[in-house]
C-alpha cells in the first residue's frame, strides 16, 4: 500500500467513533510512526476555553492504537489501550494540535508508544504514553 492508500484506510474507519466526534484525522505516516492532528475548538475545550487534557489523552490514544495496526501491518489483530499517561506542558486555544506516535517498544503482545502532542507552532504540549495490547482475533 502507498502512504496515501494507509491513511485512506485509516481514516475510513473513524466514521461514528469518537475521532469522528474530534475531528481527528491521520495525515502523515512512515515507517516508525504515525500522525494525527485534531482541531482546537468548543468541542474539545475546557470550560475556561483551552484545550481539554481529556480530549489530549483521547488523540494520543487514536494515534498509538491505529498506530500498532498501521505499523505491524496485520489486519487480523485486536488492540486495546490498557494504560495511557499525559503530562500536560502547555495550554492550547485555537488552530490544531498534533500527535505523533512512534514506538519504545514493539512486542508481539505489549507495545509501548511516545505520543508527543505539539501545537501549529511546533511547542510541546502534551507528552503521552501509551501500553497497548494486541492479539489474534479469534
Amino acid at each position: 500500500m502507498t502512504k496515501e492508500q494507509i491513511l485512506v484506510a485509516a481514516n475510513s474507519v473513524n466514521k461514528n467513533t469518537l475521532m469522528e466526534t474530534l475531528s481527528i484525522e491521520f495525515i502523515d505516516v512512515g515507517e516508525d510512526f504515525l500522525k494525527a492532528k485534531m482541531p482546537i475548538n468548543k468541542t474539545v475545550y475546557q470550560p475556561d476555553g483551552v484545550l481539554h487534557g481529556g480530549a489530549t489523552a483521547a488523540l494520543a490514544e487514536s494515534v498509538g492504537s491505529a498506530a500498532v495496526f498501521i505499523l505491524n501491518k496485520d489486519p487480523n489483530i485486536l488492540v486495546r489501550g490498557i494504560e495511557i499517561s499525559c503530562n500536560h506542558l502547555k495550554s492550547a486555544k485555537s488552530g490544531f494540535v498534533y500527535a505523533i506516535a512512534k514506538p519504545i517498544h514493539n512486542g508481539r503482545n505489549i507495545q509501548l508508544w511516545e505520543i508527543r502532542v505539539t501545537d501549529d507552532n511546533d511547542d510541546l504540549i502534551s507528552l503521552c504514553k501509551l501500553t497497548t495490547f494486541s492479539r489474534p482475533i479469534k
